[in-house]
């Protein structure tokens, strides 16, 4: 058991929060996960209650891929837990990952939250939104994406990194609707309309559309949820207003968190059963509630906090189409120097 532990356990500075794997088990599951504990561990608890299955947790902000994939048939992982499905591709191009294959998730988890080959599943979704100032920006002064590039906006715009995964996508699906050259221009448009060099993370852009640098931002709805419940941010959030959009054609760009089952998975038969449990409705409710996102499933309630921002159309693009522009997105964004 101490050279088991040690070989997963091995030296990962950036690891925290971790349960100890043990060996021969009959009855556990175990999950590697970029997703913080506290947003995991309360369906994990859960499932172990209803089911009499442990689940063992891995925690890291960064390299699980590389891990898995150096871990080779040794590996312990049985699901890989992520999101954006940019990170949840990698495993599918480092072909650590085997097909999900499960009557009960096809039931629960609609086609365009579950990869072609069955690689990959959403568990939740969030939003690609808008927020405007309260102050600053009448209620429909926007209402696309496309109109992020429009000259009004000039100087009015703050975002991350273009290369952030979550911008990524979003450019990955505009190629997907309009095109590389219509997106490529656009791209310069958005760039030329920043108020700033993009910079921070998603909070940091609505707290500068607070502060008076920029009358807009571009973010993650779940951010909105965070803020709203952290009292030190609160009076940010509520200096904007969230916008979903393009409601009147495709919809809001979405994108998920999801899990893979891993090739080596040493316990499969318990892993689909997570993932099982993890698509219905109990599960679903805890873990869209915990952060403040969507559930995948159709029919399970929505938070109080996430209703009270309003119902919303979403981009039914399969995201195996945002995956598979993903390289095309990240040559377009380096192309028009969106960071420079």
């Amino acid at each position: 058991m101490t050279s088991l532990r040690n070989k997963v356990f091995g030296i990962m500075g950036a690891v925290v929060g971790l349960t100890a794997f043990q060996a021969n088990a009959a009855e556990e599951v175990n999950v590697y996960s970029l997703r913080q504990p506290f947003l995991i561990e309360p369906m994990f608890k859960q499932f172990t209650q209803e089911t009499g299955i442990r689940v063992n947790t891995l925690f890291s902000q960064s390299g699980l891929v590389e891990r898995i994939k150096h871990e080779g048939r040794n590996s312990p992982a049985d699901l890989l837990l992520t999101v954006d499905i940019g990170r949840i591709q990698d495993a599918v191009d480092a072909d650590i990952a085997t097909p999900l294959q499960s009557d009960v998730i096809d039931a629960n988890i609609p086609e365009q939250f579950r990869d072609q080959d069955h690689l990959w599943v959403g568990l939740t979704t969030r939003a690609r939104v808008l927020y405007t100032s309260l102050d600053r920006v009448k209620p429909d002064a926007i209402s696309t994406y496309e109109e992020l590039a429009d000259p009004e906006w000039k100087g009015r715009i703050c975002v991350r990194s273009g290369m952030h995964v979550y911008n990524i996508a979003l450019v990955a699906s505009m190629i997907a609707h309009h095109g590389e050259e219509y997106t490529k221009t656009w791209l310069q448009g958005l760039k030329d309309n920043l108020a700033r060099k993009p910079q921070g993370a998603d909070i940091d852009q609505i707290e500068a559309v607070s502060q008076g640098v920029c009358d807009l931002a571009i973010g993650n709805s779940y951010y909105y949820g965070k803020m709203l419940d952290d009292p030190n941010k609160a009076d940010a959030a509520k200096d904007v207003r969230i916008v979903f959009p393009n409601q009147g054609d495709r919809g809001t760009h979405v994108n998920i968190s999801g899990v893979a089952l891993i090739k080596n998975a040493p316990n499969k038969e318990n892993a689909i059963k997570l993932v099982e449990f993890l698509s219905g409705d109990e599960a679903q409710h805890m873990y869209a509630d915990v952060n403040f996102e969507y559930p995948v499933k159709p029919g399970v309630a929505w938070s109080e906090m996430v209703r009270s921002w309003g119902t919303f159309k979403s981009d039914t693009l399969p995201l195996n189409e945002v995956a598979n522009n993903r390289g095309a997105a990240i040559r377009l964004i380096d192309e028009v120097g969106f960071n420079e």
